[in-house]
């Protein structure tokens, strides 16, 4: 059995009984940073085994916690922050997984959009989530795609790309176009900015971007 476990993306009270008793439980822990994962289990007194699995090795060691979980082991999968194989390691796991008809269950919990979608204020019945945006090659035609969604928009964004992100989505989008930026969700100093494209853009050139971004943009 493969977990997916996700884990708080800031409150650690957001953790639930269920993902420590897995993370208890499973004969291996595979994440992300293992020094962030080790301060979690910690905290909620989690003595396991754990090794690193993130983009950098992910192929190298695949076939090897295949064999393992073939074998009859149980592995839990987390990441730095929220539900894994979102914008984190994780796919090519879960799809090997599933090539070679070993059972994954994914627990529910902590993801930063859904609570930066409901409190956008935008229309959440049906929304488009694209992830983080190419650095460089393909952003823009990223960007044009977005500027024709029918959809409100889920981007994910750092704090140092943020004002740049926003300025471009309105040379794209149009300056008027409505935003809402939630940045810290869950955590001391949560945030959450509406208006549009050019009031957002502006309130964080004026105020230092800190933290990870969840942008929603509304549709057009």
């Amino acid at each position: 059995m493969l977990y997916i476990v996700p884990t708080p993306i800031g409150n650690l009270k957001d953790m639930t009984f269920r993902a420590v008793e897995v993370l208890k439980e499973v004969n291996l822990i595979l994440a992300e940073d293992t020094r962030v994962t080790k301060r979690l289990m910690q905290h909620f007194a989690i003595e396991n085994s754990i090794q690193s699995f993130h983009a950098h090795n992910e192929h190298k060691v695949l076939e090897k916690h295949i064999e393992a979980l073939k074998n009859g082991q149980q592995i839990a999968l987390v990441s730095d922050a929220g539900t894994p194989a979102i914008s984190d390691p994780g796919f090519l796991l879960v799809r090997k997984c599933i090539e070679e008809n070993i059972e994954i269950t994914c627990l529910p919990g902590a993801t930063a959009f859904v609570p930066a979608v409901v409190m956008s204020g935008f229309p959440c019945e049906k929304f488009v989530y694209e992830g983080f945006l190419p650095q460089k090659k393909g952003r823009q035609t990223r960007i044009k795609a977005i500027a024709q969604e029918s959809k409100t928009v889920v981007l994910y964004e750092s704090p140092h790309r943020i004002v740049k992100c926003l300025k471009q989505l309105a040379e794209f989008c149009g300056e008027e176009r409505k935003v809402s930026v939630s940045r810290e969700i869950s955590k001391m100093y949560e945030e959450t900015v509406r208006g549009t494209l050019v009031e957002v853009a502006q309130h964080f050139e004026n105020k230092k971007p800190k933290g990870e971004f969840v942008i929603v943009l509304s549709a057009t």
